[in-house]
């Protein structure tokens, strides 16, 4: 497979590590273990499965190191979580409120970075050394939970995000811990508004053209996210609860269901 852009290198050192880590799978160590989800957990019905769907992931640890720096009111934000995920929840432990977030993510069995503003998050991860340590806790076998920009953040780069740049990162690398890109909140085709009374067409550009626009110079696989679904990743598979539609370079979009198995190219592995 050949990439083009800015993130050729980057890309490729993502992959490499993929393979890596499956060889590693095949030598009987630890597979990674991670949930992302897009968002929109809005209903009282994706809220519950959101919540059990935390819960089993976390069944094991007690404790779970948050990481809120996709907000920039990381106090007030690491609370809301805590509420949002329930009296019975694990106990989430912000790492803005370490003296050493980098000891913090070493001693992690479990990882969850909210949602909210991509490049805020990449730049913040960035500055404050955390890409390497993330990723290497992710990879020896903590478990991770990314939601929105949480889910981006774990991609080989942030390219597909659906966020503005409201801050300037030094780079878009992210985590590279997936093999394929996530474009949360993903809708298919165009958008209808209420205005008054009517219901107006919104005649901007759809998700998938701007996926479209990515792969012109990119050929890495994207799954679009729909709102309230989410992905079980274990390094060499991956399984869907809810919707998600799959870009490959040059070929038409896919839509798949709940209970998708898939591999890094997101081809199907269903029997």
């Amino acid at each position: 497979m050949k990439f083009r852009g800015p993130l050729n290198n980057f890309i490729m050192r993502r992959i490499e590590v993929s393979d890596a880590l499956a060889l590693l799978m095949a030598d009987g160590q630890k597979p990674v273990r991670v949930l992302l989800g897009s968002g929109g957990i809005a209903t009282e019905e994706r809220r519950t499965l959101y919540r059990s769907l935390v819960s089993e992931h976390f069944s094991k640890t007690p404790e779970v190191v948050f990481v809120p720096f996709a907000s920039d009111d990381h106090s007030g934000y690491t609370s809301r979580m805590q509420d949002f995920l329930g009296a019975s929840s694990q106990r989430l432990i912000g790492l803005h409120e370490s003296r050493s977030p980098k000891d913090t993510i070493s001693r992690a069995s479990a990882i969850y970075v909210g949602g909210g503003n991509s490049f805020l998050l990449a730049k913040e991860l960035q500055e404050r050394g955390l890409i390497g340590p993330i990723r290497d806790r992710v990879l020896s076998g903590a478990r991770y939970l990314g939601v929105s920009a949480g889910a981006n953040i774990c991609c080989p780069s942030i390219m597909t995000t659906n966020d503005m740049p409201i801050v300037y990162p030094n780079s878009l690398d992210s985590l590279g811990i997936l093999p394929f890109q996530i474009n949360p909140h993903y809708y298919p085709g165009k958008i209808i508004f209420r205005e008054g009374e009517d219901f107006m067409d919104h005649f901007g550009e759809t998700r998938a053209r701007r996926i479209s626009e990515f792969h012109r110079f990119n050929d890495i696989p994207v799954l679009g996210l729909w709102e309230g679904s989410f992905i079980f990743w274990d390094g060499i598979s991956g399984r869907l609860s809810g919707k998600a539609t799959a870009f490959r370079k040059d070929e038409e979009p896919v839509l798949h269901t709940d209970g998708f198995r898939f591999d890094k190219s997101l081809l199907s592995m269903n029997e």
